[in-house]
């Protein structure tokens, strides 16, 4: 039985000096194509399936490993978080996410990727969902509410999101219609809200 020689890794790899000039090829050529604007930014031009499912994968993993250790509420259920919830919803996200009943609006319509219809399917978890609307997705037009909006309204959001696809047309206008308060009043004493809500100073 013969002995093995160790294996070689010099005789099967390239040297370094080859690594790093093609390295700095392959980064002149993509330096060269952003340079050019060779890719279409237009959200009326699809991306490739290959980038689209990459930015896909990227976006769901991102936001399962971030949303992971959110603690939940046990009153999600609560018909007051549901009520307060249906509020905020109406007046900042059915212009993009619809809703049971509510036709295609020009807002969701144009955007690129579109924006999921929240009243057919929920793709996310409850904690996944708070992550999303207090941290919003970029390149997505969904905005990060917990700039302006405190933790508890964000959750009143989540119970009445979490609701949605169970409901027809008309529970949903009931439940907007129950809405116990208006936005500005849900809004008046959040920290990033009462400087907006303050009249100008004449110099």
């Amino acid at each position: 039985m013969t002995d093995r020689k160790p294996f070689d890794f010099k005789r099967h790899f390239p040297s370094l000096p080859f690594v790093a000039a093609a390295a700095l090829l392959v980064g002149s050529i993509v330096g060269a194509g952003l340079y050019a604007g060779l890719y279409n930014i237009g959200a009326d031009v699809p991306h490739a399936k290959p980038t689209y499912w990459m930015i896909q994968n990227l976006r769901d993993r991102s936001i399962a490993v971030r949303a992971r250790n959110i603690q939940v509420p046990a009153d999600l259920n609560d018909p007051k978080r549901i009520a307060t919830g249906a509020g905020l919803y109406t007046e900042m996200c059915s212009g993009c996410h619809l809703g049971p009943g509510l036709e295609k609006t020009e807002i969701s319509q144009g955007l690129y990727p579109q924006a999921p219809e929240l009243f057919r399917t929920l793709g996310h978890t409850p904690a996944q969902e708070f992550w999303m609307i207090k941290h919003g997705v970029k390149m997505t037009a969904m905005p990060a509410w917990g700039r302006t909006h405190s933790d508890d309204l964000m959750w009143d959001m989540v119970a009445f999101v979490r609701q949605l696809p169970s409901m027809s047309p008309e529970q949903y206008q009931a439940a907007i219609k129950s809405a116990p308060e208006d936005h500005d009043a849900m809004m008046r004493d959040m920290p990033g809200m009462m400087n907006m809500s303050k009249p100008a100073e004449k110099p």
